[in-house]
């Protein structure tokens, strides 16, 4: 198996084989979160019109993101865990989301114009993710780090997708070192600003835990929809 780690949009544009999308803050541990509450799938799109555009075909879908990390008006929640915790599973059971973020969500659909397989992920889902890509016997993995709205590299991201290469046989992996620079950098700082209300002080803590959910989440073209679903490993 030939593992890469690589970075941002141009990391995802270069992926071949199985591409491995990292975003922990927080957009791919809000889609597990998700479907652990019931959701049945998810459609990804690149702008917040695309996803205002298919509330209007059809008003049930929820739409879950942010643009510049920001909620979006018209949209039923922002691109948080915690909020997507208070609502309970009863908001999301049998339901259909829409996501739009400004670093995952993008990552994934490059990655799908040039990868073989692309899957989502995060620390809640890197142990399920490798264990996915070990019984497939993939002869290539792209692992990519989506970092801070495609523009830089952010810690929890290059960390995370470390790790997903540790499990894999691929990389060494210390979790203190890992936490160490993650909890002192500006991506995780942000979140205990009192005037950033979209980025509540819950997140990091979510985002941070390892191998919640036994399941992948697999990102496909369905006609004219790019939609995730998950898979039991």
């Amino acid at each position: 198996m030939h593992v890469t780690r690589d970075s941002l949009l141009a990391g995802a544009q270069a992926a071949r084989g199985v591409a491995v999308v990292v975003d922990v803050f927080r957009a791919f541990t809000c889609a597990p979160l998700l479907f652990s509450l019931g959701l049945e799938r998810s459609i990804l799109v690149g702008t917040a019109e695309e996803a205002l555009a298919l509330k209007q075909e059809n008003n049930d879908l929820i739409l879950v993101g942010e643009v510049g990390g920001r909620s979006v008006e018209g949209f039923d929640l922002g691109n948080s865990p915690i909020q997507i915790l208070q609502m309970g599973p009863s908001f999301f059971k049998g339901k259909t989301a829409v996501q739009r973020t400004s670093a995952g969500v993008q990552g994934v659909l490059a990655a799908l114009d040039v990868a073989d397989e692309v899957l989502l992920c995060s620390f809640a889902l890197a142990k399920a993710t490798a264990r996915y890509v070990l019984s497939n016997s993939a002869k290539r993995v792209s692992i990519v780090a989506m970092g801070v709205q495609l523009k830089e590299k952010a810690p929890e991201d290059e960390w995370c997708a470390r790790y997903v290469a540790h499990l894999l046989g691929a990389a060494d992996y210390d979790h203190n070192e890992a936490l160490k620079e993650i909890l002192s950098n500006e991506t995780t700082q942000k979140f205990f600003d009192v005037n950033r209300p979209d980025f509540p002080p819950e997140d990091p803590i979510l985002c941070l835990q390892r191998n919640i959910h036994e399941f992948i989440l697999k990102a496909r073209r369905e006609g004219d929809l790019v939609v995730v679903r998950k898979t039991s490993v």
